[in-house]
């Protein structure tokens, strides 16, 4: 595997291992997981193209287990039957480090999961974010920012024409070194993939894919909003009057599950005022590259709608954030509070520490993302934040505390 580029999440499925029995790697289909999988893994099966491994798994799901630990299990959801072996083989061994299995779906019927308890960890995957490709420094660290360190980094330009083509053409694995019409072009076909066969696979019934599609172009006009499940049901009805509420909600939840869409979940403080928070969460997709492809764009066409390119700015970013948050066990939400005050991420640590962040698209809209920060730290009561930054596209990285920081997303890493 000499072309692997190393990704985040290697040194948490190594840390894992030496943890539990069992590591379950999840994360939408060409996000990386295989292969990053392999490099951690002794022995391997690949339920996805070895169909006699999954005869066996049908007839003795046992015998697809022998090998050396870590064994590999890919696509283990393909054979759920798996699951309860995994973890009578890991009670048996009493050791960590024995499996990883890893999924591009979270099956249906989720209870012969329950008894993964103290046996399993989950780890997430998503496709790459600038760092991972190359395209970020990461001079600025978020780890180093929740911890309140100081941080300085050289100007990074990124012009918008190429920020455009970053959004379109997305982080999956598969796609680096490709031209930027066959990546629109795969990341198309991998929409279309999604619509026409793995919703009604993962639902486990049929599904309309014209109707599928609908509710993803939905989602790519929505996104990085919080838009609510019912403006998504009568936005899809527009176009397909006899669709219910609840099988856009069927939708919505395959999806979901396919790891396609991910939320962002409100953040909720302790307030020193008695604002009402805003709990909807902000839809994105798992990378920008689908809603471009849902609503068949291209950077020309963002370039002429600079109000939407930020949109897509600001879910790119998300999806940056999200991979190294997750290194420092934190989890990235979003603020909205009903006298109108925004702030598009709070990544909170699991001990309570917290850093707020604003993403613009340009230099000049830096000064009210830093003045929407102050407010929030400003209502929050008993802990001041770590930090606090507007992200931006090009400039110097710079936070000093007490101060509201910039960061260019050329320098940001984990």
């Amino acid at each position: 595997m000499t072309n692997y580029l190393p990704r985040v999440v290697d040194a948490e499925l190594a840390e894992l291992l030496q943890t539990v029995g069992a590591v379950v790697v999840e994360g939408p289909r060409a996000s990386g997981k295989t292969a990053t999988a392999m490099r951690a893994a002794r022995s391997q099966v690949l339920f996805d193209v070895d169909d006699n491994a999954r005869r066996l798994a049908g007839v003795d799901p046992a015998a697809v287990l022998d090998g050396e630990a870590p064994r590999l299990i890919d696509e283990w959801q393909l054979e759920p039957s798996v699951w309860n072996h995994v973890r009578r083989a890991v009670d048996t061994r009493r050791l960590p480090g024995q499996f990883i299995l890893t999924g591009s779906a979270v099956p249906a019927d989720d209870a012969t999961r329950h008894t993964g308890a103290g046996r399993f960890a989950r780890l997430r995957m998503r496709p790459m974010s600038l760092f991972e490709s190359g395209l970020s420094g990461g001079e600025v660290s978020l780890a180093g920012l929740l911890e309140g360190v100081e941080q300085r980094a050289g100007r990074a330009d990124l012009p918008i024409a190429r920020v455009a083509e970053l959004i379109c053409s997305g982080g999956w694995p598969g796609n680096l070194g490709s031209t930027l019409p066959r990546t629109l072009r795969a990341n198309r076909a991998y929409l279309d993939e999604i619509r026409r066969a793995d919703v009604a696979a993962v639902s486990g019934k049929s599904r309309d894919p014209v109707k599928v599609g609908q509710l993803l172009r939905s989602l790519a006009r929505n996104v990085a909003t919080p838009v609510s499940m019912s403006t998504l049901a009568t936005d899809v009805r527009d176009s397909a009057p006899s669709l219910k509420s609840d099988t856009v909600a069927e939708y919505l939840d395959a999806l979901e599950r396919l790891m396609v869409v991910e939320n962002q979940r409100a953040w909720s403080p302790h307030l020193r005022s008695r604002q009402s928070l805003r709990t909807t969460p902000v839809r994105h997709f798992v990378d920008p590259s689908l809603a471009v492809a849902a609503l068949v764009a291209t950077p020309e066409r963002l370039l002429a709608d600079v109000e939407f390119l930020g949109l897509l700015f600001e879910s790119l970013v998300i999806r940056d954030l999200r991979a190294y948050a997750q290194a420092a066990d934190a989890e990235v939400f979003h603020y909205r509070d009903k006298d109108g005050l925004e702030v598009d991420a709070v990544v909170e640590t699991a001990d309570g520490r917290w850093a707020a962040f604003e993403i613009k698209l340009g230099e000049r809209w830096v000064d009210v993302g830093a003045r929407n920060l102050r407010r929030l730290a400003e209502r929050v009561q008993g802990s001041a934040p770590s930090a606090l930054a507007v992200i931006v596209p090009s400039g110097y990285g710079t936070w000093r505390r007490g101060e509201v920081g910039t960061i260019p997303i050329g320098t940001l890493g984990p």
